[in-house]
């Protein structure tokens, strides 16, 4: 009986791993309490706005505008923030150290990890999702074809913005670095990268914005989701997804070369001394 390659073997152990953290999520309270506070409290917000329709947007409500905004943001906060805090707090307690002694460690780590974070990503969507042709009509102005589009949208978002996540958890290598390193950047570009829908894009920012995976990913979604007439709301007054896909896949191409590079290096840095370094200066604080 032949036994699987060793990066086979790695990839299954990974899946594992990754099948497991999410069982472990699904089971921690204060995980599903913060996906379902948030989800309902999106979902008042849209529900109260419902007939509120944005002036030069083809007789789109205010939700509807908002919803596909609402979809890229728990896809840029999800695939980044969560492998960052992942990451950085398995450096700190020496799991990636432990990587150097396991064959193929990194790809089993890198593996679990990424299907972690896109399964815990589901609850959310779910919240959100779910209720939101019957709460809020129907969001497919451009029929049913739409939906599959989404779920494609929403794929190549996380494969454009995952790898940041772990870029920058790696490079943080603790979680109170996450905060400033990673977090308050995503925050910050968040507040002007139109959300709640493109009118909200400030003038000032609306250049910087585009260069960055959440403008395009919401305006992809939108273009899916939008009724014609719409699209004189974007930058530029138009609908271009070729230059939203375009966008997505060189974040995604860049941060899928990179990641595992900076990975491999996280750990190869890693050593028992400054675990327990880390170690020391967190009980002198306590």
């Amino acid at each position: 009986m032949s036994t699987p390659a060793p990066r086979v073997h790695a990839v299954r152990l990974g899946l594992r791993r990754g099948l497991a953290d999410f069982r472990n999520m699904l089971r921690a309270p204060d995980d599903m309490a913060w996906n379902l506070v948030i989800g309902v409290a999106l979902l008042v917000y849209l529900v109260t706005q419902r007939h509120v329709e944005v002036p030069g947007a083809g007789g789109a409500t205010l939700p509807d505008l908002a919803m596909p905004g609402i979809v890229a943001a728990v896809v840029v906060f999800g695939m980044v923030m969560g492998p960052a805090f992942a990451l950085s707090a398995d450096v700190e307690d020496g799991t990636v150290l432990r990587l150097r002694t396991t064959p193929r460690g990194t790809t089993t780590y890198t593996v679990g990890v990424v299907l972690a974070q896109v399964l815990g990503a589901l609850p959310m969507f779910v919240i959100l999702l779910a209720p939101w042709a019957l709460l809020l009509g129907d969001p497919m102005h451009q029929g049913g074809a739409g939906w599959a589009a989404l779920v494609g949208w929403v794929v190549l978002g996380t494969l454009a913005t995952l790898p940041v996540g772990i870029v920058g958890g790696a490079l943080a290598g603790r979680t109170t670095r996450v905060l400033l390193l990673v977090m308050a950047p995503v925050v910050a570009l968040s507040a002007v990268s139109g959300v709640f829908g493109p009118q909200t894009v400030p003038g000032w920012a609306s250049g910087v914005v585009q260069a960055f995976p959440l403008y395009w990913l919401a305006h992809g979604l939108r273009s899916t989701t939008l009724p014609p007439g719409a699209e004189g709301l974007e930058v530029g007054g138009a609908w271009h997804p070729e230059i939203a896909v375009l966008v997505l896949l060189a974040w995604a191409v860049i941060g899928l070369v990179a990641a595992p590079a900076v990975l491999r290096r996280t750990a190869a840095r890693q050593t028992a001394g400054a675990l327990a370094d880390r170690l020391h200066a967190f009980l002198q604080r306590g």
